[in-house]
């Protein structure tokens, strides 16, 4: 067999591989799509649920999803840079920054549920700050922490080791170096962990049970220590726990956990393209 045969073959072998992966979120998207687009509109989208969540809108599943995910952003996002940084930077290369280089990873891969255990322990019942958002919102800042670091990592690694030689060679310092001449080139790197922390957080179910999540909400909180709705929740519950509920009203707030989802990482991705057009290598 020539090479050319070779190469086709393995050509079809991956696209069949890809077709294999890709057609069934085409399908899971596609039904929910069909079964869940009749029940969007402006009062589901901004009204307060009735009659046992059997009727009305999602409201405060939507904004309590926001609250969380930005709250989980606002802990995780600074916090997970700043360890990436000392780790590439500042960290000598010895057993112990090897181990917790490997801790990061293995956190990674810690169930949801775990961490929910973990927000129920410290934040909920140590801390005492109650079943609230701030409780919610650094569980989930935790759970997505090791994504953030990793990929930030990632991203510092690969700045070429020039860069910094020439910034510290022209007099800056070691922070200036890494402020003005590595940070902005890992930048795109850095926003690709992000829009993966926003994805994992928007939809986890089990963390904010332990912490945070309400079955009905008569009213919108208006404290970081009041409980909240949530969309993963909200689903889980209508889904499991209510009867009577249509299911054009459970495909409907599935399709609004999707699009919220895929919005917030819209966003995420347009800020990176701008950043990444400004990269000269």
């Amino acid at each position: 067999m020539n090479v050319k045969n070779q190469e086709k073959i393995a050509s079809t072998i991956l696209f069949i591989c890809t077709v294999l992966v890709v057609l069934p979120v085409v399908i899971i998207l596609g039904v929910i799509v069909v079964k869940g687009i009749g029940a969007i509109s402006w009062e589901f989208l901004t009204e307060m649920p009735k009659n046992g969540m059997s009727a009305g809108g999602i409201l405060p599943a939507i904004l309590g999803t926001l609250y969380l995910v930005l709250g989980a952003i606002l802990f995780a996002l600074p916090l997970g840079v700043m360890t990436a940084i000392y780790l590439v930077e500042y960290a000598r290369e010895n057993f112990l920054s090897r181990l917790i280089k490997l801790a990061i990873v293995n956190l990674a891969g810690v169930p949801s549920v775990v961490y929910g255990l973990f927000g129920l322990g410290i934040f909920v019942t140590f801390l005492q700050f109650g079943a609230s958002i701030i409780a919610g919102s650094l569980t989930l800042g935790i759970m997505i922490l090791p994504v953030i670091i990793t990929a930030t990592r990632e991203a510092l690694e690969t700045v070429p080791q020039s860069f910094r030689v020439v910034s510290l060679s022209l007099g800056a310092s070691k922070w200036q170096t890494i402020r003005h001449s590595v940070i902005p080139h890992a930048l795109p790197g850095i926003l690709t962990g992000t829009i993966l922390g926003l994805g994992r957080a928007a939809g986890e179910t089990a963390p904010i049970l332990f912490t945070v999540a309400a079955f009905y909400l008569p009213k919108l909180p208006t404290s970081v220590f009041d409980q909240t709705m949530a969309l993963p929740y909200h689903l889980y519950v209508i889904s499991t726990q209510v009867p009577g509920v249509s299911e054009k009203i459970r495909y409907g707030t599935a399709l609004v956990l999707l699009a919220l989802v895929l919005i917030l990482n819209l966003f995420a991705i347009i800020v990176r393209s701008r950043y990444r057009k400004r990269k000269k290598w």
